[in-house]
């Protein structure tokens, strides 16, 4: 089983249904108790610091599972809780679980940054299994993740500057944007985490 974190900031129906369709086995939780689950996925939509408001009861529990070695895959505002802070909630503290900073899409560009764009994948992972650089993937962001070790870093798109679009560091993944609403190659994406998790 695939838990669904609801933190009460996104959008569950979309990734829920898209699970399905990779026969993931979702369940949304409202509870910080993932054990059931054999991976987790943290959706969102909306602020840097409401999310971290709505999601602080389920950290530790979170936290926990990470360590432990269970999958979390990170979406668009739940890739950005995962660093330190966000220049679009100054003061608020993200999860801490990679270190660097989320900041605006450059001025001069369309913010937020909402539709297609290219990938470039910068290292091989198994979440990217079968995915090429130029396979196109929806964005709704309006803020961007620098993570201070580059190596997390899996794939990016041009923006305006370079924007990081998918992370990973062991058990831990995210993507900026939605697999969900990627069509096909989303798909794909949401099939090797299920993968992964099997594994």
């Amino acid at each position: 089983m695939i838990a669904i974190v609801d933190y009460g900031m996104g959008n569950l129906f979309s990734i829920y249904n898209a699970l399905v369709r990779v026969s993931g086995e979702p369940m949304i939780v409202t509870e910080p108790d993932f054990s059931e689950a054999d991976g987790i996925v943290v959706p969102g939509v909306g602020s840097f610091g409401r999310c971290m408001e709505q999601l602080a009861r389920f950290g530790e529990a979170l936290r926990q599972e990470l360590d432990e070695g269970k999958p979390v895959l990170g979406i668009c505002i739940g890739m950005q809780v995962l660093f330190d802070e966000s220049a679009e909630s100054p003061g608020a503290q993200g999860l801490a679980w990679m270190p660097g900073k989320v900041v605006r899409l450059p001025s001069g560009m369309m913010v937020p940054q909402m539709g297609w764009n290219d990938l470039r994948i910068t290292r091989e992972i198994p979440l990217l299994d079968g995915i090429s650089s130029g396979d196109r993937f929806y964005f709704v962001h309006s803020y961007h993740c620098r993570p201070d070790d580059r190596s997390v870093l899996a794939a990016t798109v041009e923006y305006g500057t370079e924007v990081v679009a998918v992370v990973e560091n062991d058990n831990l993944a995210a993507t900026q944007f939605h697999p969900e609403k990627s069509g096909p190659r989303g798909l794909r994406i949401l099939e090797n985490f299920v993968r992964c998790v099997r594994c």
